[in-house]
């Protein structure tokens, strides 16, 4: 066997076993969120302060450490640090309630971004080769918008519910491509 297709044989086991591990990964996680979707909401939003309290470290760190930035410039990045570390411990004692106004703030942040994306696709109704379909998107984005504003905490429920069951139907098919996948590269 030559070099090259034991190096082509191995780039395939290696395409093959990320496809499989991913799709595995992603079934796990879609049934986690299907079957506890508030403990698996807790999971991302604890990740989260986790997150912040090293991403306050790293930056209270390059205050204090820096010795290339100005007074002002390490003054700003201790108290980003320090904000960050403040807000991560919060939300890690009071889990249940990061959660919710994470869930609250996403809802509300998903509500905004669908109104505007229907309005923007309105502003370009005279470029549009499909006038029917992008009013009939527009207006549709525009109401999922509205109806998410009223109620942020039910749509993020029901995007969250859409994300386990992509999760579970992806990661099936990923697996499925990890057992037939030829290596074409």
């Amino acid at each position: 066997m030559s070099t090259e297709s034991a190096a082509e044989k191995s780039a395939v086991n290696g395409i093959r076993t990320a496809l499989g591990v991913g799709g595995v990964l992603a079934v796990i996680v879609g049934i986690l969120i299907l079957v506890w979707p508030g403990k698996t909401a807790m999971v991302v939003a604890a990740i989260i302060a986790i997150y912040a309290i090293a991403a306050g470290l790293v930056y209270a760190g390059l205050g204090i450490f820096s010795k290339t930035k100005g007074g002002w410039a390490r003054v700003g990045h201790i108290a980003l640090g320090v904000l960050f570390i403040i807000a991560g411990v919060i939300a890690m004692f009071n889990l249940g309630a990061a959660t919710a106004w994470l869930a609250v703030f996403i809802g509300i942040l998903v509500g905004i971004m669908w109104i505007v994306e229907g309005i923007v696709s309105l502003s370009t109704l005279g470029d549009a080769s499909s006038k029917g379909w992008t009013i009939f998107f527009a207006i549709l984005s525009i109401i999922a918008g509205i109806l998410v504003l009223f109620s942020p905490v039910w749509g993020v429920v029901v995007l969250w519910w859409i994300l386990g069951i992509s999760l579970i139907v992806l990661g099936i098919i990923n697996v499925i491509r990890a057992f037939t996948f030829k290596g074409d590269i």
